[in-house]
């Protein structure tokens, strides 16, 4: 799959999930065969008024590559700056929100909020595209609703506005992650543009991912929830589609020593404070259908330092 020059070694994505796909996330679902991975989303105003924060999810390291940089925001002028501030902390794709559900995001009119105004999203588009080198995509839903589906005349403006490839989520907004991904609207925008589509919603499984693209015939598969906890997903899905074999998931021993190489990167890149707080997260989702699975995630909840998370897992062992 290629996405503008930059030539990817298997359609298999990591999608962008807020508080999840950081720096150490991306790293490990690299290791495991991601062919492209992308950034929790970035605010454009955040990056303008240079957010000390903000600034610390620029951070990219060589052995992620290629990665995609996602922002947000409701305004071509700062979206365009905001790009080129992405672009300049070495980003190889450029990726603009126009899915995120979240309150927060759509009450300034970002996100998924754009669904609603084509207008808006495409000077968006033409802006950031105008305003750098790298390839930029976009990842969008359904629709807003049942009764305003529009990913079809999304995916059109896309195309138009110079767009090198659209993700598409088939669920709407007023869905956010309930129910059944609709995927005959990724099929439909497949069929309605030239630049690569890629599917995503309920892709779990190295099956899901095989008739994903037999049922809508898309370029590339987005993983989101389905890695969370679990980046073996994209070793599994890469091998079984490169070779029909199915891959033997971790064992419980394969299991502890990945969470404790993403808590040492956590750690490492966020310090032990924010790291221990961020990896309970992961350990609940990591540590999810195991035996003492609820006893483990109340230790997790309990430490404040690395050593009382590692003390938790032994108990484990």
């Amino acid at each position: 799959m290629q996405i503008g020059h930059i030539n990817l070694v298997n359609p298999v994505i990591l999608a962008p999930m807020a508080g999840v796909t950081d720096l150490p996330f991306r790293l490990l679902a690299k290791e495991m065969g991601c062919g492209l991975v992308y950034s929790e989303m970035v605010s454009d105003k955040g990056l303008l008024y240079k957010n000390n924060h903000t600034m610390d999810m620029l951070a990219i390291d060589e052995r992620e590559r290629p990665v995609s940089m996602q922002i947000f925001g409701s305004d071509p002028a700062s979206m365009a700056k905001a790009a080129q501030f992405v672009e300049a902390a070495g980003t190889n794709i450029i990726d603009i929100n126009m899915g995120c559900p979240t309150p927060k995001i759509i009450k300034n009119g970002s996100g998924a909020a754009l669904m609603c105004q084509p207008e808006l999203a495409y000077r968006i588009m033409v802006s950031v595209v105008e305003a750098v080198k790298v390839p930029v995509t976009v990842k969008i839903r359904k629709g807003w609703n049942l009764t305003s589906i529009n990913a079809v005349e999304m995916a059109k403006l896309a195309e138009k506005a110079g767009i090198s490839a659209i993700a598409v989520h088939g669920r709407t907004r007023e869905q956010f992650y309930s129910g059944d991904a609709d995927w005959t609207i990724i099929r439909q925008v497949k069929e309605s543009v030239g630049i690569p589509v890629i599917g995503n919603g309920d892709i779990r499984t190295p099956y899901d991912a095989e008739k994903m693209l037999v049922e809508t015939g898309c370029d590339g598969l987005m993983i989101g929830r389905g890695a969370q906890g679990n980046p073996w997903i994209f070793r599994q899905v890469t091998h079984y589609l490169e070779t029909g074999e199915m891959i033997e998931p971790p064992t419980a021993s394969e299991r502890l020593a990945v969470m404790l190489r993403h808590l040492d990167m956590l750690v490492e890149y966020k310090g032990e404070h924010l790291g221990i707080r961020e990896m309970r997260r992961h350990g609940a989702w990591y540590t999810k259908g195991l035996h003492h699975s609820s006893e483990l995630r109340l230790k997790f909840n309990q430490a404040v330092c690395k050593e009382d998370f590692i003390a938790a897992l032994d108990e484990f062992r």
